[in-house]
């Protein structure tokens, strides 16, 4: 444990000196130390245990199969509780275990029985999947899970699924009574006693018991192996790591992965109608006033920085919020492979799922392979979504739900098939690349809350009847263009836009630039952990049009909320510079992501 000096606190006259504190952990350590370097502690959550707002715990190289749990946070931003993973060394906090003694069935099936004590109070092969919008296709879902060199099994419907040879995805099936867990497997061509063969264990790897563990930082770590929850909007949302219902944490430069549900969860405090809502608005909007009843407000909630991880492999959703992702920052996260298994569905699947992203700014994020990519549900309001890369997304990059604004989309790259599902009013889409559909759907049937500026009051709820949208200087390469908004029943601003192939402007949008026999060889190239966008551009393809800067003024009122477009700072909006920072020109910006591309074929490194 080692000691740092910090300012100094008077006391009745006295000037006392704090002192900051370093408690280091190793997997050779012992819980009975100190936690200085030369006698580290043997678990973090010992650590967790001793550490005060101010102190910080390095965790050095080493696996580490526990469930950490913060008994209390910091005091503020400048006064943390700092969880860090010891610098250039790989640490890795499970919520598996190894077993071994698995007994050859038949085939390619093993079995191994365990006693029901070996989980303790928590048995994931006892614990179903179930909630609030979730969706089993008929069967039973667990949160258990079988690992195997670093990939995970599926679970099977049945144990006459498991005795076949196996498949392309390899099974699993457990039975639970009232002594024993058994556990059947398939492993084709591996002996699962020579392997590290891991199964679930622990609900979560790192998450508070109680709300309100405030400013706790996270970082350089790698979490895998959660049986964790279904977490729909209505109940508490347990991540493999998570806030839980607390303000001012920073998770960064994690590896998150194998959550059988959610990877990060910022969400929702439990209560006694967890997931008794009936799957209904009005279930959910009580919610809402429960929650402003539970402090649910800019001074106690939110205020999170997840920036720098890598998420990947949950079947719900990468990161995961209801109510508690607001005045938050979301930036630089890779995430990819959410939901692709799809045993189970409902309706809260996404790269990001967040109700509520009040004031939160979702940035340059790089999101792909998911079921859909960013999903915001309800309140989006003073959200800005600026400089994400998305591609490879099977529903859509982006699904906008039942939110009357206003909210910013801007200098995004967008090439999934579809590009926008539009359930919304109030959005102001400008300098994105679009290459996929455009679709419109009005909501008719639920009445959603919109807020005072910067606020988590309610100042009343309307239904979506479609349009009070605004696109500026877009690019469309294919896809449907903008031809959907024809039929919208609010007023639109569309001014700016460019249009190649197949897409189509609004006939709503005076001046725009059609290229339709135009293929400017839209081409994403992944090398690595880096992308390189191809596009080609002919001299004059913007066309003999001078385009507006977008600023907060020429974006005017949303037609619900009647609020001006803000930063989430409350600072005017002025897109005076590209997706690189690169300066536009404020009299007559390039539409698009990248002001002033080079004539020809450009390449440009977006990751």
């Amino acid at each position: 444990m080692k000691a740092t000096m910090v300012p100094l606190v008077a006391l009745i006259g006295l000037t006392v000196t704090v002192q900051a504190r370093e408690f280091h952990v190793a997997t050779d350590g012992s819980d009975a130390n100190p936690g200085t370097q030369a006698a580290p502690l043997r678990t973090i959550q010992r650590a967790a245990e001793l550490a005060q707002p101010g102190d910080v715990i390095t965790v050095h190289e080493g696996v580490y199969r526990e469930r950490v749990n913060p008994p209390r946070g910091g005091e503020s931003d400048a006064k943390r509780i700092v969880y860090q993973a010891a610098s250039g060394e790989k640490v890795e906090i499970k919520g598996s275990e190894i077993i071994r003694g698995w007994q050859k069935v038949q085939g390619d099936a093993w079995r191994v029985t365990l006693p029901n004590s070996f989980f303790g109070s928590f048995n994931p092969y006892r614990d179903v999947i179930r909630g609030d919008w979730f969706n089993p296709k008929g069967r039973q879902h667990h949160t258990g899970a079988v690992y195997v060199r670093d990939q995970w099994l599926a679970e099977a419907a049945a144990l006459d699924e498991v005795l076949k040879a196996a498949g392309p995805v390899p099974l699993w099936f457990a039975q639970v009574d009232e002594r024993n867990t058994t556990i059947w497997a398939q492993f084709p061509g591996i002996d699962p006693n020579a392997e590290p063969v891991e199964i679930n264990v622990r609900q979560t790897v790192f998450y508070p018991d109680k709300p309100g563990r405030n400013f706790i930082t996270v970082r350089g770590f790698t979490m895998r192996h959660a049986a964790t929850p279904w977490a729909p909007p209505t109940a508490e949302q347990i991540g493999l790591i998570g806030t839980h219902w607390s303000k001012g944490w920073i998770i960064e430069n994690n590896v998150i992965s194998h959550s059988m549900c959610s990877g990060i969860a910022l969400g929702k405090y439990g209560d006694e109608w967890d997931n008794t809502s009936a799957n209904t608005a009005e279930g959910y909007v009580k919610t809402i006033e429960r929650a402003l009843k539970n402090g649910w407000n800019r001074e106690t909630i939110g205020h999170h920085v997840v920036r720098n991880n890598h998420i990947s492999h949950c079947e719900q959703a990468g990161i995961v919020g209801s109510l508690g992702p607001i005045f938050c920052v979301v930036t630089g996260n890779t995430i990819h492979d959410i939901h692709v298994r799809q045993a189970f569905t409902g309706a809260e699947m996404a790269g990001i799922k967040f109700h509520a992203a009040i004031d939160t700014e979702i940035s340059r994020n790089h999101i792909f392979r998911t079921c859909r990519g960013l999903w915001l549900d309800w309140m989006a309001q003073g959200t800005r979504v600026t400089a994400n890369l998305f591609h490879e997304n099977q529903w859509e990059d982006l699904f906008v739900e039942v939110n009357h604004g206003p909210f910013l989309v801007d200098h995004n790259v967008f090439l999934s098939p579809t590009t926008l599902l539009d359930m919304s009013e109030g959005g102001a889409y400008a300098h994105n690349l679009i290459a996929g559909r455009v679709v419109l759907q009005p909501e008719l049937e639920r009445a959603t809350p919109f807020h005072p500026a910067h606020s988590t009051e309610v100042a009343g709820l309307r239904n979506i009847v479609g349009g009070d949208d605004r696109f500026f200087n877009n690019i469309f390469v294919g896809g449907t263009g903008l031809d959907a908004y024809d039929k919208a029943s609010l007023p639109m601003l569309l001014e700016g836009n460019v249009f190649f192939r197949d897409a189509k402007p609004s006939a709503r949008e005076q001046n725009a630039v059609v290229h339709a026999d135009v293929d400017p060889g839209l081409k994403l190239d992944l090398q690595g952990d880096s992308a390189f966008l191809e596009l080609t551009l002919e001299s004059g393809w913007t066309g003999d049009v001078k385009r507006p800067l977008v600023t907060t003024e020429l974006l005017g009122k949303t037609a619900i909320a009647n609020l001006p477009y803000e930063l989430p700072s409350g600072e005017p909006i002025r897109l005076d510079s590209d997706f690189f920072g690169a300066r536009r020109n404020a009299s007559n910006p390039t539409p698009g992501p990248f002001e002033n591309p080079a004539t020809g074929r450009n390449r440009w490194k977006l990751r």
